[in-house]
């Protein structure tokens, strides 16, 4: 069985993949993978602290509480909700400038 630990290490490491996209990547939907890489790592981190901390509510029990897996729901249509509305800005972004590259898009004009 895994620990808390080895979740907490694979959500660190799809957190710092997301990040290093985040700063070294300049097409949109490359971004958007970062985000959506960052955004798992969190919900990797809900998931396995719903899992292995116990209920802080009346009593004590050793069962799981289901806390960090409603979070986690309510992050994904979040997540998806973004998802739409980037790619709806990248489809126009590309309609008009042919180009996705963040960096061109600031300074373009339309």
């Amino acid at each position: 069985m895994n620990s808390l630990g080895d979740f907490v290490i694979v959500s660190a490491m799809l957190f710092g993949i997301g990040v290093y996209g985040l700063v070294t990547k300049r097409n949109a939907l490359r971004l958007l993978f970062a985000v959506e890489l960052m955004i798992n790592a969190a919900n990797l981190n809900f998931v396995a602290f719903g899992q292995y901390l116990p209920f802080e509510g009346g009593a004590q029990t050793a069962a799981p509480n289901a806390l960090g897996q409603t979070f986690v729901l309510f992050s994904i249509a979040l997540a998806a909700a973004e998802a739409a509305v980037i790619l709806a800005i990248v489809v126009v972004a590309y309609r008009l400038h042919k180009d996705v590259d963040v960096s061109e898009l600031k300074s373009m004009e339309g």
